[in-house]
């Protein structure tokens, strides 16, 4: 098993812990698969009234798909393989309030969690980067899950920069991506704290003013992602040129901001 799951049945908080620390909690295709069957199993119990997730180790969140992972793909040019599309709680008609805490690097993939989170909170440590525009891969459902939660022009910026650039934790909580800074390693307790004050609200409530807030935005959301599948398949590199670019990784240099 590549996902720890703790709940407290006490507070009613779940902690969902991504446990590849050895491979940055990068997701895997069994990994992927434990997560969509967790929040769907959240759905049904009672006992959890607020969810953390969270990332092995402090050296990363997540580093988004495993790139030893090899995705099958269909024929048809009308459609993408994603095994990463149904790993977040929304996706999976979760309304129970999750809150991330990121120690580490979040990067690429790890934005389907962060950007169906209710908010993020990150230690002082914590960086943020897209690399897919380095290894010639179109930045689409991660793009259109941080522009709901950051202004335009620092998510172009992330998005355009690649590799080259990572996001400081100071910076995500100037421009709103992270709710709260904790010293390093403090991340965990935190959203622990907080998803236990949330927890202790009657859940009806609680889970309605997620949709409510969620419906504030998902007009637009759900129309931006019905064109990243196209936009993909459009400006992705084929796979072998990825990979090489990606092996060339090594080189690469990299600023904060």
């Amino acid at each position: 098993m590549a996902l720890r799951t703790e709940t407290d049945m006490e507070t009613g908080v779940a902690l969902v812990t991504l446990d590849r620390p050895e491979k940055l909690n990068a997701i895997d295709l069994a990994t992927a698969a434990e997560l969509t069957a967790v929040w769907q199993a959240f759905r049904f119990d009672d006992g959890v009234r607020a969810v953390v997730v969270t990332g092995a180790g402090v050296r990363a969140f997540c580093t988004g798909i495993d790139r030893g992972v090899e995705v099958p793909q269909p024929s048809s040019p009308y459609t993408i393989g994603d095994p990463l599309i149904a790993i977040g709680p929304k996706a999976n008609d979760l309304w129970k309030p999750v809150i991330a805490a990121v120690e580490g690097m979040a990067c690429g993939g790890a934005f389907y969690l962060l950007g169906e989170a209710e908010f993020v909170i990150a230690s002082e440590e914590a960086t943020f980067f897209d690399p897919h525009t380095t290894y010639g891969m179109v930045s689409a459902y991660e793009a259109i899950s941080m522009a709901q939660r950051m202004p335009f022009g620092e998510v172009a910026r992330m998005s355009l920069m690649g590799t080259a650039e990572r996001v400081t934790a100071r910076r995500a909580y100037e421009t709103g991506l992270v709710s709260e800074l904790t010293a390093p390693g403090g991340a965990v307790a935190a959203a622990l704290r907080a998803a236990e004050v949330i927890a202790s609200y009657p859940t009806r409530a609680v889970q309605g003013t997620v949709r409510a807030v969620w419906s504030a935005k998902e007009a637009a959301r759900a129309q931006a992602m019905a064109h990243a599948p196209h936009l993909i398949a459009l400006g992705n590199l084929p796979p072998e040129r990825q990979g090489e670019l990606f092996r060339g990784r090594g080189g690469n240099e990299f600023r904060m901001r």
